[in-house]
């Protein structure tokens, strides 16, 4: 440890003489296609971000009410396997940063040794055994004059950012996946309570049926009968196989918090979320908050600084070593010691370095455009959630509307019926209409949930990239 201290304060005056001189184009931002605009097209109607509301959420997910998300969410970062994966990815990077950071400094080293041996004579005298005791210290060190490696450890760290911008990025997808399977799971079991209740109705329909049909009157045909056992049989059928949806949902459930699938058992409850109410903010604010796009644009800066280390390659490598060490032979010693100093030039390569640079540069333009396109794709995913929101409240309003009178009609219907003024038929009609609105109704709810959720995924859940850790802290020189 010593023997390293020493080797960087040595070295500290060159290297900060050399400290601006890193050959390659320094990163600045590119800007998006296009500037944000003001506001979100579909932003009316919407609460708009107070300055409060700009700072990290943290447990977004409670804004829905959901006992079961509010238990399931805090596991997601730490069981899912997914997220386990890209938090190695990114401790990797990490490690990445501090092997090229090592590369500033001197290689210090020691060697030494003991060897004793004896020689004889030919004519049969032989010396005693000698002993020759040698140890050595090495110094090697290839100053980064060309800034190559400054460029490594500035594309490595840009690289780690990026990694732990996609490990947020993977746990806010994993997060919203959770929320939304979390909220199928809830509208299926209340979609079961629908159809429990609808099979009740169907029973006592075909019992009124039944009854009716054996008094004998004209106004009940055995045809009716077999409707109202059609009609029932098929709400059983369907019943049935909204089981299957629900296994799935809570299979899904166990996987996304590191458990098997038969480690999970989750009672029914057909009560839904609560609909948050959402700030939406500015589109601005998406450039710091959404992590896919931090990950695009800290991919930009490490392409950038692998410009600069592709143009090194037409600078020559210089390198100084020096060793000093003792030798001792019997009773007597000397010192050694040696200074040098290489340098490596290459004089024609036929076009391979520049091949390297207009790689690297391709790269770069590779890296602008992709940022560029997930900017768009994210304001383009919250203008579909606004949307989204804002159509569906105004339907379910109507559908709202539209239950309670298909609900009605059909009471009506059956009422009707038994007095003998329509036929089963109409029952039928306006029982299932009765049930399909309220599906529907119901199938929106679920829509504006899930668009619930995925808005605050597209606007970041919270996340800024302040979060982003300084991947380099403590391992540049002043």
């Amino acid at each position: 440890m010593t023997s390293r201290i020493v080797g960087r304060i040595a070295v500290l005056p060159l290297a900060l003489f050399l400290a601006d001189c890193a050959v390659g184009p320094d990163y600045q931002r590119p800007e998006p296609v296009s500037p944000p605009a003001a506001h979100y097209k579909e932003v009316p109607g919407w609460t708009q971000a107070a300055p409060a509301d700009a700072a990290p959420k943290g447990d977004w997910w409670t804004d829905f009410h959901d006992p079961l998300l509010d238990q399931l969410e805090p596991t997601v970062r730490v069981s899912n396997q997914t997220i386990q994966a890209d938090y190695q990815n990114y401790q990797q990077a990490l490690a990445l940063v501090r092997e090229a950071n090592a590369e500033l400094y001197p290689t210090v080293g020691a060697t030494g040794s003991v060897t004793r041996a004896k020689s004889g004579s030919g004519g049969g005298v032989s010396s005693g055994p000698i002993t020759q005791k040698q140890i050595e210290g090495t110094f090697s060190w290839d100053p980064d004059i060309w800034g190559k490696v400054r460029r490594t450890i500035e594309e490595n760290e840009a690289n780690a950012q990026a990694s732990e911008a996609t490990l947020a990025n993977a746990t806010l997808s994993a997060q919203v996946t959770l929320a939304t399977t979390v909220i199928n799971l809830r509208v299926t079991d209340a979609n079961i309570d629908i159809l429990d209740r609808t099979v009740k109705e169907y029973e006592e329909s075909l019992r009124v049926v039944s009854n009716a049909v054996k008094a004998g009157f004209n106004l009940y045909p055995p045809s009716n009968e077999a409707t109202a056992r059609v009609q029932l049989e098929n709400a059983k059928a369907n019943l049935i196989a909204l089981g299957v949806a629900r296994a799935q949902y809570v299979h899904a459930i166990a996987v996304l918090v590191g458990k098997n699938p038969e480690d999970l058992d989750i009672p029914h409850n057909g009560t839904l979320p609560s609909l948050p109410n959402i700030p939406v903010g500015v589109p601005s604010t998406l450039l710091q908050r959404r992590p896919d796009i931090a990950a695009a644009e800290r991919t930009m800066a490490a392409q950038n600084a692998a410009i600069g280390v592709a143009i090194s390659a037409y600078y020559p490598d210089i390198s100084l070593s020096a060793a000093f060490g003792l030798v001792a032979l019997s009773q007597t010693s000397s010192t050694i010691w040696s200074l040098g100093a290489t340098g490596t030039e290459t004089i024609l390569d036929f076009g391979a370095r520049a091949a390297q640079v207009a790689a690297a540069k391709a790269a770069y333009q590779s890296a602008v455009a992709t940022y560029r396109a997930t900017v768009l794709g994210a304001f383009q995913s919250v203008e579909n959630d606004l949307a989204g929101l804002r159509i569906l409240a105004q339907e379910a309003s109507v559908l709202e509307d539209a239950v309670k009178d298909s609900r009605r009609g059909a009471e009506i219907a059956r009422s009707e019926y038994q007095v003998g003024t329509v036929d089963y038929t109409t029952v039928a009609t306006a029982q299932a209409t009765a049930l399909s609105d309220e599906q529907t109704a119901l199938g929106v709810q679920q829509t504006r949930l899930i668009d619930a959720a995925t808005l605050i995924g597209d606007l970041g859940g919270g996340w800024s990239d302040g979060q982003l850790q300084d991947a380099g802290a403590g391992f540049t020189l002043p």
